[in-house]
């Protein structure tokens, strides 16, 4: 306790109750809605509620602090995209752009995973045209503060109270001008921290925020009225039966989809193969008519950056490739028929004639790699790009990627040998290159003759990828769920770099992403979760809480495109009958060859598909005899995906270089009984 403080408080139940005396006094129009900034809001926030009776909920907002200095805050972010930055602040510290989108990034995803935490499946409370009481446990700087009322601005509340116990008097008198009634029991000068003020200020957990607000939901009356017929118990196909929309070639199949996704900035599209033609004829399908009819502005693969690059060069009328068979040529390493074949083929070729037609560059679709694993490639990228406008750094990064090169071309040689402990590592010189290469930026930019914006934007995301490709093939022979969390972590902050590259140049980042189920669907659905593994799904949940779209596939037999092992040659091979109690089995039981379901509904079908059931999931290698280890695992799909689409019978995606062990008849539809 400081000494220069005494505590008006025994704890933050006892100042909610003074609190909530003060505000039973005051005379609201209609009934006002409580508003908590959790955690320490949220039991202060209860005892006003319970005095107002006046329902509870919170909303969440993040501190944004100086990065290495995170008790000083530069701004704030709430839900709904509003985000406060006190420029004043971060130009004094010569903060550089990127550190600040860090930081921004970060808390978004903690923002959004605080707000599934605390809420389960529960909706926002609706604020518009009613009184709203925002209360915290005080307020010091008001930043956080300041940022709920301009969200509830945002979200149209007809007048907004800001309520605290204890709050220094400069916050206050910046909040009046912001909110409509600003009341601080105390204003104490010199004011110090909030936490002065109580005896007991122990930090308030998850756990208890989220007993007080089930309390408050489970004491609601229950709406009047009989149930709703379709509510009544049935069996899950019938109620799944109900929700199918038949796909049948039409050109509006899609229509209700794209008005499910209608306002979403982020779209993945996933996979239950990395070889199945239909998954990629109906994933390009839907990329262009999001292209076309909601202005998405960039296409993101599971495929390395610079072979997707060279793509993105071809699409935009640039570089030496005649065609897009000779642009795709760049996907040379294991599994090449993931983006050599001949849908992804058609798909670029497309894409290439709609930029041709586009009034700028900056209305013209981009196509970019989102995954790790061409670390010498993306080496070479950096020193090749570096040849060209700085010899000397150019020098010096040979010698700071030399350290790799020592290990050979095999960069899992490298992982083997620094997990061992018997070669030392090159995160230091990897990251020096990456440090360098951002802090010429502006001097690159600006001289005479320089590559253009967008030849260093590659480059740069070469280095950063040098970088995270060190840090996991260092760590793939220590844990498979680090390297895992690592890779998919880089592909989101790969996706994150392609938002802001585009928001910067186009004014719009609308991004559709391409990528396996197992990456896209969101891992807390799914029993890998238990394992502490993530993905790009949960992540782009958690920072596009509201602007983010996740659609599955889902397939009950046909044929793959897919290896006996890693590194053998692509094969057609029979895919088994999906298993009992999967998914993919239900969906064949439906009995519709092809369908999709919304499943962002609240229906009694949708709920059905909460109920966890087994998920196939086949990469680039397909097992048969070991199907159920290798290829199996436990979902709730509802909460995976917001839709999925289902083939009953699918067939393999075409490899742009056939082979004969491609070409050769497949296995036959008949195996072993019990797997």
């Amino acid at each position: 306790m400081n000494a220069l403080h005494e505590p008006l408080f025994p704890d933050r139940q006892d100042a909610g109750r003074c609190l909530g005396a003060a505000l039973a006094r005051a005379a609201f129009h209609g009934s006002p809605l409580v508003l908590a900034l959790p955690r320490g809001g949220v039991p202060v926030a209860a005892e006003v509620a319970r005095a107002l009776r006046a329902p509870l909920d919170v909303l969440v907002v993040r501190k944004l602090g100086v990065p290495g200095h995170e008790e000083y805050a530069m701004g704030a972010i709430a839900s709904g995209g509003i985000k406060i930055l006190r420029k004043d602040l971060i130009n004094s510290l010569e903060l550089p752009r990127s550190a600040v989108e860090a930081v921004v990034a970060r808390e978004s995803a903690e923002l959004a995973r605080r707000e599934v935490l605390y809420r389960g499946g529960r909706m926002h409370l609706p604020v518009a045209g009613r009184t709203v009481i925002v209360v915290d446990d005080g307020i010091a700087t008001g930043s956080t503060m300041l940022a709920a009322v301009q969200l509830l601005r945002q979200e149209h509340a007809r007048h907004i109270v800001v309520a605290v116990p204890v709050a220094s008097p400069d916050a206050v008198q910046q909040l009046q001008t912001e909110a409509d009634e600003v009341l601080a029991l105390f204003q104490p000068e010199p004011f110090g921290a909030v936490g002065y003020y109580y005896q007991d200020f122990s930090q308030t957990s998850d756990a208890a925020v989220r007993e007080i607000l089930d309390a408050f939901a489970n004491s609601a009356d229950d709406p009047p009225g009989d149930p709703d017929p379709l509510r009544r118990p049935r069996d899950p196909l019938t109620l799944v039966r109900l929700e199918a929309r038949p796909l049948t070639g039409a050109d509006g199949d899609y229509d209700e989809l794209l008005r499910m996704i209608d306002g979403a900035s982020v779209v993945l599209l996933g996979e239950a193969t990395h070889g199945t033609r239909e998954f990629y004829q109906q994933r390009a399908l839907i990329t262009k008519r999001l292209i076309q009819e909601k202005g998405f502005n960039a296409v993101a693969v599971e495929a390395d950056w610079p072979d997707a690059y060279r793509v993105n060069r071809y699409v935009h009328g640039e570089g030496h490739d005649p065609d897009a068979e000779h642009a795709l040529q760049g996907f040379q390493r294991f599994p090449s028929w993931m983006w050599r074949n001949a849908d992804v083929l058609d798909f670029v070729d497309w894409l290439r004639e709609h930029n041709s037609k586009a009034a700028s560059r900056g209305k013209q679709v981009g196509f970019f790699g989102l995954d790790l694993y061409s670390l010498h490639k993306s080496m070479d990228e950096v020193i090749r790009y570096l040849e060209k406008i700085d010899p000397d750094e150019a020098r010096k990064a040979k010698q700071r990627y030399g350290c790799i090169n020592r290990h050979g071309p095999d960069p899992q040689d490298y992982g083997l040998l620094v997990g061992s402990g018997l070669s030392e590592g090159c995160r230091a010189a990897v990251l020096r290159q990456l440090l360098s290469l951002q802090s010429k930026e502006v001097e690159y930019l600006k001289r005479d003759g320089a590559v253009p914006a967008e030849e260093y934007f590659f480059a740069e995301q070469n280095a950063r990828l040098v970088a995270n490709a060190e840090n996991y093939y260092r760590q793939m022979f220590r844990s498979d769920v680090s390297s895992w969390n690592l890779r998919d972590e880089h592909m989101m902050e790969t996706l994150m770099e392609v938002v802001a590259h585009c928001r910067y140049h186009n004014g719009l980042a609308k991004v559709v992403v391409w990528a396996h189920n197992s990456h896209l669907g969101d891992a807390r659905a799914t029993e890998r979760a238990r394992y502490g593994e993530l993905n790009i799904g949960q992540l782009v949940r958690d920072a596009f809480p509201h602007q983010a779209r996740l659609v599955g596939f889902s397939t009950y037999d046909g044929s793959v495109t897919a290896a006996a092992g890693w590194h053998l040659p692509a094969q057609r091979q029979r895919i088994r009958p999906a298993l009992e109690q999967s998914y993919e089995r239900l969906f064949h039981e439906v009995g519709i060859p092809s369908f999709w379901i919304d499943l962002r509904k609240e229906s009694p079908g949708v709920e059905a598909l909460r109920a966890p059931r087994l998920e196939r999931a086949i990469g680039v290698v397909y097992r048969p005899e070991t199907e159920r280890q290798s290829h199996y695992f436990t979902a709730r799909l509802s909460d995976q995906f917001d839709a999925i689409i289902h083939f009953d019978r699918t067939c393999a995606v075409e490899p742009s270089e056939r082979t004969s062990t491609w070409d050769r008849d497949e296995a036959p539809e008949t195996f072993p009984v019990g797997l």
